[in-house]
């Protein structure tokens, strides 16, 4: 059976060296057969972001996202870089950003505000956000209220059926991670079968979050698969419809084939066929 995956949240300049000990090709060749055709490699400092851009830059699978993540985000924040790297032709969403309460609130304000920047730049670049909220469900919907039309996705989804509700209203996609994989997550499974097929995206969030069977391994982008095989399993769909379903909901809100011109689409559906 032939699969198109698309894994929308990945961070392959974090994964473990051992991955990349031969070659970065090596490890994308060994993704797609396992029947994951894109990746989109998360921004989350600026530090970092030229990493991020440079696996978008060699491989035409690899789309790239600019954002600084709310635990990232420091008072000496120069905005500007984040507008100027927006402009690259592989960038396809604004983010990681959003709210993260976990380690407590006092940075809630220096939080809230960067989050503001990027749904700003977002909404004037008409581009989708990449939302990470912990912990702080009201602050992160009160927010997104203000996020315009192209919405986003709410990665990593961990929240209750009224967030994923909330959140769909305003225009965002659920993307579920290894997370809906483990055995304390009846919760997150019944928020998975009430989501619309048209809102479900996939991800691995890698290297974190292995999904079971590989639980407390370094997490990787073709694990993305069993990912998709828990999503067919509590929706009762074959796995390749939920391939299809999730792959080409990640074309309409990320735009891959009509926003990048690099050679993204030399990755398709027929080189599946062939094996």
């Amino acid at each position: 059976m032939s699969l198109y995956l698309t894994d929308t949240h990945c961070h392959l300049n974090l994964l473990d060296p051992s991955l990349l000990a031969e070659g970065e090709q090596t490890l994308l060749d060994h993704t797609l057969r396992e029947g994951v055709g894109r990746i989109v490699c998360i921004g989350v400092d600026r530090d970092t972001q030229s990493e991020v851009l440079g696996w978008a830059e060699r491989h035409a699978q690899v789309f790239a996202t600019v954002g600084v993540h709310p635990n990232h985000v420091s008072e000496a924040e120069d905005w500007v870089w984040l507008k100027e790297v927006a402009d690259h032709p592989k960038v396809v969403a604004i983010g990681e950003t959003g709210l993260d309460y976990h380690y407590g609130a006092e940075h809630a304000v220096l939080q809230q505000e960067s989050f503001r920047r990027h749904i700003d730049l977002a909404k004037e670049l008409n581009l989708p956000l990449v939302v990470h909220t912990r912990e702080a469900r009201a602050d992160t919907l009160a927010l997104l209220a203000h996020a315009g039309r192209r919405g986003g996705v709410m990665h990593c989804f961990t929240e209750d059926w009224d967030t994923a509700r909330k959140a769909m209203d305003m225009g965002f996609y659920i993307s579920f991670s290894g997370v809906v994989s483990f055995r304390n997550a009846d919760n997150l499974r019944d928020v998975l079968r009430r989501v619309p097929e048209d809102r479900i995206l996939l991800e691995t969030d890698a290297p974190w979050l292995a999904p079971v069977p590989h639980r407390s391994k370094p997490n990787r982008p073709a694990w993305v698969r069993h990912v998709a095989e828990v999503v067919a399993t509590v929706r009762s769909l074959p796995i390749d419809r939920v391939a299809a379903i999730t792959s080409e909901n990640a074309e309409r809100l990320f735009g891959f084939s009509t926003l990048c011109n690099l050679g993204a689409e030399s990755v398709g559906s027929d080189q599946f066929a062939a094996e």
